[in-house]
């Protein structure tokens, strides 16, 4: 099924969903070489096979969480970036390994994609904060992603592990904190 018209940027014009897969279509490619088409050093490939999987919207998801893995920076990037615009939550499990990607670009981009997802992506979060709390790198991005949610609805409950992650020695607190958290979105929220 594919629905009547979704926005994507090209080249300062709307297109079609049909219109995105349909570049691909008249080539014959698979969705394995759309991903392929990711790590393109050509701008114009890759963009437009990230134009393409958005358009696919949750059926590319599992081949962006691939890709978020792949050795290459510029799979990485567009995975991410793609990711992002779905923001779908089977993904947060993924973006928040990418947290800890080489790549500053990458991991900010798996932020955004968490900020994104809202509530839909903490559980991931603060899973990954309590196991692995002693990470630089995966407290910088949380930190990322939870300054942004903790200004609205989310507040009471992530204002706490923020605090924690600015302190001066957050590897002690973090985990701590984020079960917490993650206890009190469990209770009230159900997440």
């Amino acid at each position: 099924m594919i629905p009547k018209k979704t926005k994507q940027k090209n080249m300062g014009e709307s297109i079609s969903k049909p219109r995105v897969q349909g570049m691909f279509e008249t080539s014959n490619s698979s969705l394995d070489q759309i991903k392929a088409d990711l790590a393109s050093h050509d701008d114009r490939t890759r963009e437009k096979a990230r134009h393409a999987l958005v358009a696919m919207g949750k059926d590319a998801v599992q081949s962006l969480i691939e890709a978020l893995k792949d050795k290459r920076y510029l799979m990485r990037w567009e995975a991410a970036k793609a990711l992002s615009e779905i923001a779908d939550s089977r993904a947060a499990p993924a973006l928040v390994e990418a947290l800890e990607d080489e790549a500053f670009d990458v991991r900010w981009l798996a932020a955004v994609a968490l900020i994104r997802m809202n509530i839909r992506g903490l559980r991931s979060l603060l899973q990954a904060l309590m196991e692995r709390g002693d990470s630089t790198l995966l407290r910088e991005g949380a930190h990322h992603v939870i300054h942004d949610l903790s200004k609205g609805e989310l507040r009471k409950y992530l204002v706490p592990v923020l605090a924690v992650l600015e302190d001066v020695e957050p590897s002690v607190e973090v985990p701590q904190a984020a079960f917490q958290a993650l206890e009190k979105l469990e209770k009230d929220i159900k997440i």
